[in-house]
């Protein structure tokens, strides 16, 4: 039998493979490889070992989580389906008990929220830090008996007569064979490119979301959000963007902050504006301000979100491989939900990598059970209701829908909040003037608000 040199990131190699003298030897073979230590992959690969399976996790960068990045909500319900009471030990930051919208003007905002203990006890959801976060997760797919291999980039996958049958890595003799891959290697996926089944995400499809991570005291965070001990507060925001198709987020950790902002690619090449100037303008918002005030900049980073959502959906099976994850466009942009999509995804493939290693079946049709619980599951049947969303924001609207309307908005709170001796019916009548006007017409507001109902509810 043929054998492959390799070596691991972070765990001694000693614990991956036996000794032949001073050599770490490994078999070639594998029941699954899982590229990439995302959350997806993670889950994938955990949910595997957990099943007996002889997994490696292959990941580019030095740790899981040195490359990785998201807005920073981890959600309860998906992880618990894999690790009952993960939180107990996990390397969490705060319970959000509060969840904010933020509509904003040039220098105002029209604010709603809500606040409830009950999202406590059970959690429903808490900020996280992935370079803390995926290490943990990485490591219990470890303890599961999932084999790591870190600084490690696979650079294509090997296939023989149709059928995926391993990967190659930058490893010299680095190739390594398994009866299935999982292909969990991000939003722009170079492997499922490779299969033909990831084409180039056009400009409208895809936004860049840029994150700084604020460092401020912890009683000073609990201060300004209004928090107790450990609890956590989230706050999105739309407006204030350059009219472009975008959302922000303030989420708030132990002892720092997450700012960032995701806007549409297609926006940026129009209006030729880079992410970190949108952000920056951002900061400078009256109403975010005065919460990141006297904050230390300790991390900036920035990466690509699939925004297409169902239409842009890639086939998740094949003859020996699935795709999960951000690399199977699994985001749903509307509730901000990513994380949770990708566990799922992830945990659904491993469970029918098991189920196909029980009945030595890897081909296409065994493999398609996965299709089928994807479309069984709360991720097919959320990207469907708002597989309209991309088209609505397609249209060009992003200046009428992200900028316009925002600050009209802003304008009619203020006329009706107003107490300056003009009588109610007037002042109503001006602030729905404000909304009407930017719409062109009461017809085009109503019809566009239709338009958005209907992109709600697919």
């Amino acid at each position: 039998m043929r054998t492959t040199v390799l070596q691991s990131g972070n765990l001694p190699i000693s614990k991956m493979w036996p000794r032949i003298g001073d050599e770490i030897v490994a078999d070639e073979r594998f029941d699954a490889v899982v590229v990439g230590a995302g959350p997806a992959g993670t889950a994938a690969a955990y949910t595997m070992a957990k099943g007996g399976l002889k997994v490696a996790l292959i990941e580019r960068g030095e740790f899981p989580g040195a490359k990785n990045i998201f807005g920073g909500v981890l959600y309860r319900k998906q992880l618990e389906d894999l690790i009952p009471e993960f939180w107990k030990e996990a390397p969490l930051e705060r319970t959000i008990v509060e969840q904010r919208l933020w509509i904003l003007g040039g220098d105002s905002a029209v604010t709603f929220g809500h606040r409830n203990l009950k999202y406590k006890e059970p959690p429903n959801c808490w900020t996280g830090l992935r370079v803390k976060f995926d290490q943990w997760f990485a490591g219990k797919a470890e303890q599961a008996g999932a084999i790591p291999i870190y600084e490690t980039v696979v650079t294509e996958l090997l296939l023989e007569n149709g059928r995926v049958v391993g990967v190659r890595t930058d490893r010299e003799d680095g190739d390594l064979r398994a009866n299935i891959v999982v292909i969990a290697d991000g939003v722009n996926s170079l492997l499922g490119k490779s299969l033909g089944i990831h084409r180039e995400w056009r400009p409208d499809e895809v936004s860049l979301a840029v994150k700084e991570v604020i460092a401020l005291p912890k009683q000073t965070i609990q201060d300004r959000f209004n928090l107790e001990d450990d609890e956590g507060c989230t706050i999105e925001f739309v407006g204030h963007m350059h009219g472009m198709a975008g959302l922000g987020f303030l989420y708030t950790n132990q002892d720092t902050l997450s700012l960032g902002v995701g806007v549409m690619v297609s926006d940026l090449r129009n209006k030729r504006i880079k992410p970190y100037e949108v952000l920056e303008g951002i900061k400078r918002h009256p109403m975010i301000q005065r919460l990141i005030q006297g904050g230390e900049v300790k991390e900036y980073s920035g990466h690509l979100i699939p925004e297409g959502g169902l239409d842009s959906m890639p086939p998740l099976a094949g003859d020996g491989w699935m795709i999960c994850g951000d690399a199977a466009q699994m985001v749903n942009a509307v509730h901000r939900e990513g994380t949770n999509l990708a566990v799922t995804s992830g945990r659904l493939a491993g469970e029918t990598a098991i189920a196909a290693h029980a009945k030595g079946d890897f081909s296409a049709a065994a493999l398609d059970e996965y299709t089928k619980a994807v479309r069984d599951s709360f991720i097919y049947k959320d990207l469907k209701k708002y597989r309209g969303v991309h088209g609505l924001l397609a249209m060009g609207a992003s200046d009428l829908l992200f900028e316009k309307f925002p600050q009209a908005l802003n304008d009619a709170a203020y006329e009706m909040l107003l107490v300056d001796g003009v009588p109610k019916k007037v002042k109503q009548k001006a602030a729905v003037g404000h909304l009407r006007d930017v719409a062109g017409g009461n017809w085009k507001l109503l019809r566009l608000a239709l338009k958005g109902w209907r992109a709600m509810n697919g």
